[in-house]
């Protein structure tokens, strides 16, 4: 199944998830996560035609300590667009915000 998120951090921000119940992306067999990536491509192209973003984050909270509040697995695709931070660099790392400005961390 595909549905947009009932609390987007951008506009577009939808999820995929599998129709069985399960917890961790680990614990979908090949098909279901062949199935989940398929789905997944077209709500990036839905995306692409609706609201022409220019680049995506893609995102599983996988357990509790990765942040995981719903107890079923589901796939953020997360729509980017240009200026809507000031500094997009690192991405998905600021989820732990001491690691994500390794570029500037270089000796």
């Amino acid at each position: 199944m595909w549905i947009l998120d009932g609390f987007p951090v951008s506009p577009g921000h939808s999820l995929v998830i599998p129709k069985r119940h399960v917890r961790s992306f680990f614990d979908v067999s090949v098909e279901e996560r062949d199935d989940l990536l398929t789905l997944l491509d077209h709500a990036k192209a839905h995306a692409l035609a609706s609201l022409q973003p220019d680049g995506f984050n893609i995102g599983i909270n996988d357990g509790s300590a990765a942040g995981q509040t719903v107890p079923h697995l589901h796939i953020h695709l997360i729509p980017r667009f240009t200026g809507d931070i000031a500094d997009p660099r690192g991405g998905i790392r600021w989820v732990i915000p001491a690691k994500a400005d390794y570029w500037s961390q270089r000796d």
